[in-house]
């Protein structure tokens, strides 16, 4: 396959990594799901990361991926938040995959 082909398709040296976080807030925890919110955006940004997920008030999953085409994000960014997401006062069941290929699936 060309290289010019393997790029389109995120393949090969082309293909982009993620990995995946689940997290539980505690209902009556001093942390708000607001506050929460507000600075795992800014971690996430500082980081030029991107999120996707879902979720209801208390628990939700995402999806973390480079901000940047072609770009990944690293096993440093996983132990990163992982620590962060633990270190935070009324985050339980904190749960992070390993990274996988963000267009496949691998």
């Amino acid at each position: 396959m060309k290289k010019r082909l393997k790029k389109k398709l995120y393949l090969d040296e082309f293909a982009v990594m993620g990995f995946e976080f689940s997290c539980k807030i505690k209902p009556a925890a001093s942390l708000t799901t607001d506050e929460f919110f507000d600075a795992l955006i800014e971690l996430i940004a500082t980081r030029n990361l991107m999120i996707n997920g879902s979720g209801r008030e208390f628990e939700f999953s995402c999806y973390v991926t480079s901000n940047k085409r072609y770009e990944s994000a690293t096993e440093d960014d996983i132990a990163t938040l992982k620590t962060w997401l633990e270190s935070k006062d009324g985050v339980e069941d904190v749960k992070v995959s390993g990274l996988s290929d963000a267009y496949y699936g691998d």
